[in-house]
């Protein structure tokens, strides 16, 4: 697209422009001359400030905006005052964002007069998922009638330009293109990466690196020009509030300032490409325009002095601010939840019992026959085949291709796009189809998911339920059989289900449904089905649609003896998932002598439980499917032996899958390295014996 000029704009809007952007010079200047006093690392606009304001002064309290770090030229476009941003760089106990965990310009505002912000990372384009997904939560939100607004909202991702070239940048491109999303890619291209130059991390800049992206609209815009840029930052809100299309902006920029900081421009960048960037000032060229509106020198420097004076002001009382207090350091990890407690029927009458796929079938249809707002998506999910399991089977019928649809192989879009999808409102229920593939994903659930209670203060946590299959059996190999259950319990901001049969399943599951925060479900593949041998427990009758289990609630699913017990001739076996069923099986050899818990969820963890059933028993074995060495199961071990140290008569065993670096295909060698009711009651006998 050709973007139009014509000095359409008002000198309203431009002496408005002026004022902003001596503002954000003056801020700048002040920083730089308290680096004592502006000690956390912060980035500055200088240099970016044209497009910024045109595209801020574009957007309405109904849109949805993205800055990148350099953007506090836009927030203050959109209505943030001085004194708010240095909050955050001063790392202010008021600090509106992020109460001072966050960097400077990392925003997230939920205010009602502004264009909403959904948190903010430092990660490089990382934040171009989550945005798509919140384009893709309104174009849901908007085919189902299910809000009305005052304006067609339209969502801005701001990015910079060597941060295109990041995989997962192209996965949002993609997606946004394919679906027809109402989003503008605002790139804004100053030619820098830290010190990276274009010709050294590109061959092209962003305009032409998405031409293959069919039905992703493109403009150029020259970003130092605020008329230009007003003007074409214009015709591409208008475009994306009307046609309800993507748009890429490719605004070529100056870097004036620092990259940050703590990287100093003098560190990488001669002085002759300083001064080519600076006969680009933004602030310049709008100063000459302005003279030639008819606007005097004395007006222009008055509009400068007051601005210094705005940001002096502004930085002395945010200096003078309180400090966060110590103890909220540990606020809005999680949201709380209102499941809390064990609610419905688990076992109703005249029921016959189902396998635990159908449980998962059952308690999503319930859930979206009920909330217009749960979505189903992820590979293979769609109408065709409901899964490779047969996991979704019926409901891409029952629901059309609106509420459960396939997506591309893009694990981090899957995973990334519930940010944005649930801060507009939605439940995505979404599936990554083997716990092999969630890698790819794992950079959005720690820089993105995990973060957002965290950093927003909790203005945003994620409510999402992410699907796994997982485990080992029958020759899957080596890419569909791993455990990632250490890896995933190592993220801090999750929770972490584990069922091991349909009622657990069922009520899990709704439990995810309702709580405000992000949930993994692993769903192990040997037990969907109940194939493999000694997991026919696996199934049970089907729970009542009203019934929720709650996390962090372990279970009893065998008990020992009480003579045993008072004899000291028991162990308890803690474990989860397939586990369940080896530790079952090893009992047999050891009547009465043998408890067996669920753990049911990983995070949270049922530790007063175990701790109360060990001290009681004196003897604990800790059983995994994983490979032991440095595992969940290995931690909780030892968790286990501080916290029972003087009630134990042996220390406490953890046992798992040998430590090999996949699960080899062939079904000898797999069960080799997989623990089975054999060993484990091998281990059972050497802990019967202290």
């Amino acid at each position: 697209m050709e973007m139009k000029t014509g000095k359409t704009v008002s000198q309203e809007i431009l002496v408005r422009a002026y004022r902003h952007m001596m503002l954000a010079r003056a801020m700048a200047d002040l920083y730089e001359e308290n680096r004592s006093v502006t000690t956390y690392v912060h980035s500055t606009s200088r240099g970016h400030e044209a497009i910024q304001l045109a595209t801020a002064y574009q957007l309405t309290k109904d849109d949805w905006v993205s800055p990148y770090y350099r953007d506090e030229s836009l927030l203050l476009g959109i209505g943030f005052e001085p004194y708010q941003l240095m909050l955050q760089l001063l790392a202010k106990a008021e600090d509106p964002f992020s109460g001072g965990r966050s960097y400077y310009s990392h925003p997230s505002s939920l205010d009602a007069d502004k264009p909403k912000i959904i948190h903010q990372s430092s990660a490089t384009g990382m934040q171009t998922i989550p945005t798509a997904g919140v384009a893709q939560g309104i174009q849901y939100i908007e085919h189902f009638k299910l809000k009305d607004f005052e304006n067609n909202p339209v969502v801005v991702c701001s990015l910079g330009d060597n941060s295109v070239t990041e995989g997962e940048v192209s996965e949002a491109f993609q997606f946004a293109a394919l679906h027809q999303l109402p989003i503008i890619f605002l790139v804004q291209d100053n030619e820098w990466g830290i010190s990276v130059t274009k010709d050294e991390a590109r061959t092209a800049d962003a305009y032409d690196f998405v031409a293959g992206f069919t039905g992703l609209n493109r403009m150029r815009i020259d970003g130092t020009d605020f008329i230009a840029s007003y003007e074409g930052m214009k015709e591409a809100v208008d475009f994306v509030r009307t046609e309800r299309k993507p748009m890429l902006v490719c605004a070529k920029t100056v870097l004036i300032g620092h990259h940050t900081s703590g990287v100093r421009r003098e560190f990488y960048r001669t002085e002759d490409d300083l001064i080519k960037h600076r006969t680009k000032d933004p602030g310049v060229i709008l100063k000459a325009c302005l003279l030639e509106e008819g606007l005097g020198e004395a007006t222009l420097h008055e509009m400068e002095a007051e601005a210094r004076t705005l940001a002096e002001q502004a930085f002395l009382k945010a200096q003078q601010a309180p400090a966060p207090q110590p103890e909220t350091v540990t606020q809005h990890v999680f949201a709380p939840t209102p499941v809390t407690e064990e609610i419905g029927d688990r076992n109703p009458a005249g029921q016959e019992k189902i396998v635990m796929v159908d449980a998962a079938i059952h308690a999503i249809q319930e859930l979206m026959w009920k909330h217009p707002e749960a979505v189903l998506y992820g590979q293979d999910v769609g109408e065709r085949i409901g899964g490779v399991f047969r996991e979704t089977v019926t409901l891409g019928k029952k629901f059309g291709n609106k509420r459960v649809f396939n997506t591309p192989i893009q694990e981090a879009y899957i995973i990334g796009s519930t940010v944005g999808m649930s801060a507009v409102g939605l439940r995505p229920i979404v599936e990554v189809q083997f716990a092999d593939y969630i890698y790819p994903g794992i950079n959005q659930l720690i820089t993105e998911i995990s973060k957002s209670c965290y950093l927003s203060g909790g203005k945003f946590p994620v409510s999402n339920i992410i699907r796994v299959p997982i485990g080992a059996y029958g020759g899957g190999g080596p890419y569909h059989s791993g455990s990632v259950e250490s890896i995933l319990a190592n993220i801090k901001g999750i929770k972490i289900a584990y069922p091991s049969n349909a009622a657990d399943f069922k009520g899990l599951l709704k439990a995810a449904y309702y709580d405000p925060n992000p949930v993994i479900m692993l769903e192990h593949k040997g037990l969907y089905w109940s194939k493999v041998p000694g997991t026919e427990e696996a199934k049970t009758i089907e729970p009542a649609e009203d019934y929720i289990l709650p996390f962090g609630k372990a279970n009893i699913i065998l008990k020992a003896d009480d003579e045993e017990v008072s004899k000291g001739r028991t162990v308890v076996v803690v474990t989860y998932g397939m586990g369940v069923y080896w530790a079952k099986e090893a009992a047999k050899q050891h009547p009465g002598k043998v408890e067996v818990i669920d753990l049911r969820t990983l995070i949270p963890l049922d530790e007063a439980l175990v701790y109360e059933r060990v001290k009681l028993h004196g003897k604990c074995l800790v059983l995994t499917e994983e490979q032991i060495n440095n595992s969940f199961a290995e931690a909780f071990a030892h968790r286990i032996s501080r916290h029972c140290f003087q009630y134990l008569d042996a220390p406490v065993e953890a046992m798992g899958a040998l430590d090999l670096p996949a699960v080899p295909i062939n079904v000898i060698l797999e069960k080799e390295m997989l623990p089975n009711g054999e060993k484990v009651a091998i281990k059972l006998s050497e802990l019967l014996k202290n």
